[in-house]
This record gives structure tokens, C-alpha cells and sequence, in this order.
């Protein structure tokens, strides 16, 4: 079978999966709609919670931000698992108690007031959409390559299968389809890299063959170990050593920021905070943040040696190469227009860091430059009226190579030469990622505007039916506006997702916090410091990335914060506003400050009888 047959058969058949599982699970009551009907077990929750969590970001994008990034690129992982013991200790448990349907939910009853259900609603809705721009740019970009369709027309295909399973089960549904979901990306992960460890190192677990020698050449060659390897190729295209620490702009405070906006946007999110509203009890929400760290390691203790093979394959097979000689794989891709190679004169593939590769910055494209292909492309095919293969001929005489970043995993398998069926298989993985996180999502946007403005606000006296279909019409609408960023996406998938990440870590994490932690912070300081830390991180990421403002220094720093770690500073102004307005303002109400009371009361003491004395 060739790699279209078995991509058409593997993703044909896990869509049905998923279809069915909605149909099994459907509701007809707002608490199965909304939270599931809190009886999810804590490690079908950990499941759904990991597959929730691992997007096309983790899936597709971060291996491949770490190929390009190397030993720098761990910020991700750090960030990103960091934040589930944030979650773990300080917010599931209490919010579990509380037991409401959403953080909307949270801060509305918590402050007393509908104007902070309000801020909180738009902070939700607005953290929703940055983050399914990502998943749907991922479901475009398997689409286009795997089953050689438009993005546009694959991007409408992941957009029906998600609005007929959310709509359908809702939470029930999203999150028995997110358990079967967890296995089809976790199964698709790790087979490629598994298979390429042994081929390279001879060693199957991929983790040991990172560190391990390469297996001898056919020619005799002496035996290094891998990353000695990596790192002298690297070095001998001009680029920084795979394995160098803090280099260029990713110096140690560049570091430390983005992994603690990551950190606590993870503790921050609200399509993963409200997974544990879903469970029975606060013990089942503690297993559950267990159980998805556990899930969750697999495939991110995974992903280093994932992109340090796909860094290795790709560098040997491109550099130096002819059109002649140019690999499958790089042909395949090319069609897709994330990979192209325009020939400078020498007739050769240039992969370096050279100062004469004037469009290469630190082993990626620049993306002006690569914008201005883009707009050539389309001009030339216009006025020529010439086909994609012709305009691709004519556009090699520009002198440019390179790969888009997410396509680095994508790849793999193709590179390494493996076979159609694991090729097919990694398609599905990256679907069953992207959707079942844009599910989630969606479930959030729907249930801030029906649970959150409808119901709490609106219209107090809606029935179930009413309910039901303000959040199934929410999540149709929510679908075409997430398929518009799928086509027109805003940049690649981890740093969309990791923008996401930053208004969350300035908006919710600071608020949750002091919500459960302090009975005195009240309604107006709660609000300004929501909206100052959020209206901060977007205004500086949309201005350094999207309006060409150079990245602050502050003062203090040799280079500027990156927009990923901008969250980190947006948390600590939401922190400084809220602290120093709540001594100017009246305390919230004593019903207020009796919810927080019970909510961080221990359990025994709330279930059992008191002992005297304690």
C-alpha cells in the first residue's frame, strides 16, 4: 500500500472511532454538557487531561522548535511540565471544591461580582482562540502533506469532525473521545522514534540512543557518539553547537522567563483547569494531575531524541544535494510549500548559518523574507499563468533552502526511510493531537458564553434546553472562527500556542491565586489587575511580533524579553496592581470570604467529625 492508502485507512478509521464515541456519549443535561457529570475516573481523567494538553504544539511543534533551537529549546518542556505541579498543589484541588463549571465561574462567585465574571469571560474566550489557532494551523499542515488536499478544504474536514463530537457529547463526549485520542498520539509518537533509535544507535529506547554511539557506516567507518556528531555538523554549517547552553538572545533570563510564564499559564489555562471539574471529589482531581504528568512524560521525556534524529536526518540529506539528488522526502514536502529550494547559481542545497545566507537566522527562515516568496509566488502564478511546478522553477533562481518548523516531525519518518505505515500512522497522531485539544477549546468558549453570560448573567431563569442550545450554537459558531486561523494562521504552532500561554499566565494564574489564598483582595482590584496583566502581555506580544517593536530590555537585561516569556512579567504586574489597590478598596463580602474559608478547609475536617482540639 502506498503512504496515501494507509494514511486514507489510519485517519478514515480513527475519525470513525471518534464519531462513534460522541454518538455513545451524547447528552441531553447541562452537567453532562458542561463538566461531564463529574463522574470521569481520575486515570481516564489523567488521559483526557494529557491529551487535552499534548496539542499539535507538543505533538508537532515542539520536537521541531527543538531541532532548530537545540539544547535551548527545553525551555518548552520545562515550562510546560513545571505547571502541572502548580496545578497539582495550589488550584485543582481547591477549584474542584468549589465545583462550579468554569474559572469564569470561579471569579464571578469568589469576587461577587457579574463585571468580573465579564473580565474573566473575555480573558477566556480570548486565551481560546490564540491557542486553537495553533491546533488548527497543525490539522492545515497534516492535511496538506498526508492526504494532498488544500489546507483550506483540510482545515474545513478537522472543523466538521470536531463540531459534530463537541457538539454532541460535550464535555462527556470530548473527553471519552480525548482518552481514545491519548493512545492514537502517544502510539503514533513514539513508534517513529523508537524505530529510528535502532536504526541509528541500535539501542530502542530513544532516550538511551541519544546518548549513545552512532552504529558503524557501511564504509568502516569510526564510531562517535550521537550528539558529538551533531554537535561537529552543526558547527561546520556555521550554526551554534546542538548542544550549547544559552545562546544568542536565549540567554539565562530569556530562559527562566518563558519557562515561568509557561509554568504558571499551564496552572493558568482554562480548557485544562476545567478537566477537573469533571471528576467526583478533590482526591480523583489530585490522581488526575498525577495520572496526566504521568501520561504526559512519555511523550515529552520522548521528545528530545525525537528532534535531535530529525536535526541529524535532515542536515545529512539536504546539504550539498542537487536537484538531481534532492531526497523523497524533500519533494513530497515541497508540494506543500513549507519547504522550498531556489538555486543561488551554484546548483547546489546551502543549509548553514553563513553571513552570506542573508535570509537565514539561526538555522530558520526569516519569515519577511519568506513572506516576500510567498507574495512572488502568487504574483508569478498570476501573471505566467503558469502551474505550481513551473512558478516552483521559476522561483529556484531566488537562492534560498529551509524547512518550516513544523514539519520537522512530520517528516521524520520520511527522512529516516521508514515504512508508508509509520509514515500514515504519524498523520493520524498529529489529527488526533490538534483536534482533541481545538475540542477542548471550543468546549471552554461555549461554556463562558452559555454557563457564564447567558445563564449567570442574561437570562438567571434558562431551562436545560435553552442552556444546551446557546452552548451547542456557541461551539458552531467558535468552530468557523477557529477554521479562519487554521487558513490564515498567525504564525507557527508552538509560538501561537505558547502566546496563549502568556495571557493565561497574566490573566487567571494571578487571580485564581489570591481568590483561594487571600480573603481581603476584593472585587475592583481583582478586576484591574485581570485586565492590566492581560492588556500588557497582548499589547507586548502584538507589538513585537506583528508591529516590528524591538523586545524591551527594561533596563536590566543585555537582550530584550521574548514575546513567549512576556506572560511572566504580565503575571507579576497583575500581582503588583491587585495587591496595592486592595488596601483602597472595601473587603469582599462575608459570604465571599466564607466560600474561601470552605473551599481551603481540609477535607477530613469537611466529611468527618471534628476532633476537639484541632
Amino acid at each position: 500500500m502506498t503512504t496515501q492508502s494507509w494514511t486514507f485507512l489510519f485517519v478514515g478509521s480513527t475519525f470513525v472511532l471518534y464519531l462513534t464515541i460522541a454518538w455513545l456519549t451524547r447528552v441531553k443535561d447541562t452537567q453532562g454538557f458542561f463538566v461531564a457529570g463529574r463522574g470521569v475516573p481520575a486515570p481516564a481523567n489523567g488521559m483526557a487531561i494529557a491529551s487535552d494538553w499534548m496539542s499539535a504544539a507538543s505533538f508537532i511543534s515542539v520536537a521541531g522548535i527543538i531541532s532548530m533551537m537545540g539544547y535551548a529549546g527545553s525551555v518548552y518542556l520545562m515550562g510546560w511540565t513545571g505547571g502541572y505541579v502548580l496545578l497539582a498543589l495550589f488550584i485543582a484541588p481547591y477549584l474542584r471544591k468549589f465545583g462550579h463549571y468554569t474559572v469564569p465561574d470561579f471569579v464571578g462567585d469568589r469576587f461577587d461580582s457579574n463585571l468580573a465574571r465579564l473580565v474573566a469571560v473575555i480573558c477566556a474566550v480570548f486565551i481560546s482562540f490564540t491557542y486553537v489557532a495553533g491546533q488548527m494551523r497543525g490539522v492545515g499542515v497534516v492535511f496538506s502533506r498526508f492526504l494532498e488536499v488544500d489546507i483550506t478544504i483540510g482545515v474545513m474536514i478537522g472543523m466538521a469532525i470536531v463540531f459534530v463530537y463537541a457538539t454532541l457529547g460535550g464535555m462527556k463526549g470530548i473527553t471519552w473521545t480525548q482518552v481514545a485520542q491519548y493512545w492514537v498520539l502517544i502510539t503514533a509518537f513514539l513508534i517513529p522514534a523508537i524505530a529510528i533509535s535502532i536504526k541509528l544507535t541500535g539501542i530502542p529506547i530513544p532516550q538511551i540512543g541519544l546518548g549513545s554511539t552512532l552504529q558503524l557506516d557501511s564504509g568502516g567507518g569510526q564510531t562517535a557518539y550521537f550528539l558529538d556528531k551533531l554537535d561537529l555538523i552543526q558547527a561546520d554549517l556555521g550554526f551554534s553547537r546542538y548542544t550549547d547552553t544559552f545562546v544568542g538572545s536565549w540567554d539565562k533570563i530569556n530562559v527562566f522567563f518563558v519557562t515561568l510564564a509557561l509554568m504558571i499559564g499551564t496552572a493558568g489555562l482554562p480548557h485544562v483547569i476545567v478537566r477537573f471539574y469533571t471528576v467526583p471529589n478533590v482526591k480523583a482531581a489530585r490522581w488526575s494531575a498525577l495520572w496526566a504528568l504521568m501520561f504526559i512524560a512519555m511523550l515529552y521525556l520522548t521528545v528530545p531524541a525525537t528532534a535531535a534524529f530529525a536535526r541529524y536526518y535532515m542536515i545529512e540529506s539536504l546539504n550539498g544535494q542537487t536537484e538531481a539528488t534532492l531526497p523523497e522526502w524533500f519533494t513530497n514536502w515541497e508540494r506543500t510549500g513549507l519547504v522550498q529550494w531556489f538555486d543561488d547559481g551554484d546548483g547546489h542545497v546551502l543549509y548553514s548559518a553563513g553571513e552570506d545566507n542573508e535570509i537565514f537566522r539561526n538555522g530558520s527562515l526569516s519569515t519577511t523574507k519568506l513572506g516576500e516568496i510567498h507574495r512572488n509566488h502568487e504574483r508569478w502564478l498570476r501573471s505566467s499563468g503558469t502551474s505550481g511546478t513551473d512558478a516552483r522553477i521559476l522561483m529556484r533562481n531566488k537562492g534560498l533552502s529551509g524547512p518550516d518548523r513544523d514539519i520537522i516531525v512530520l517528516a521524520m519518518p520520511e527522512m529516516a526511510e521508514l515504512a508508508s505505515w509509520i509514515i500514515a500512522l504519524m498523520a493520524a497522531g498529529g489529527l488526533a493531537a490538534a483536534l482533541s485539544t481545538a475540542s477542548g477549546l471550543l468546549l471552554v468558549i461555549s461554556s463562558s458564553v452559555a454557563h457564564d453570560v447567558y445563564y449567570r448573567i442574561i437570562n438567571p431563569q434558562a431551562d436545560e434546553k435553552q442552556r444546551l442550545l446557546i452552548g451547542r450554537s456557541v461551539i458552531g459558531l467558535a468552530v468557523v472562527i477557529a477554521g479562519l486561523f487554521g487558513v490564515y494562521p498567525p504564525g507557527f504552532v508552538s509560538q501561537v500556542v505558547a502566546f496563549a500561554f502568556g495571557l493565561a499566565a497574566a490573566s487567571f494564574f494571578p487571580v485564581i491565586v489570591m481568590g483561594i489564598f487571600s480573603k481581603r483582595v476584593g472585587t475592583l482590584p481583582a478586576i484591574a489587575g485581570m485586565i492590566a496583566g492581560i492588556g500588557f502581555t497582548a499589547f507586548y506580544i502584538i507589538a513585537s511580533v506583528y508591529g516590528g517593536m524591538t523586545p524591551w530590555t527594561f533596563g536590566l537585561f543585555e537582550h530584550g524579553i521574548k514575546p513567549q516569556g512576556i506572560g511572566a512579567i504580565g503575571a507579576l504586574l497583575n500581582f503588583a496592581v491587585t495587591l496595592s489597590l486592595t488596601p483602597l478598596f472595601a473587603p469582599p463580602s462575608k459570604a465571599s470570604q466564607d466560600m474561601v474559608d470552605q473551599v481551603r478547609e481540609p477535607e477530613m475536617l469537611e466529611t468527618g467529625p471534628r476532633v476537639p482540639g484541632l
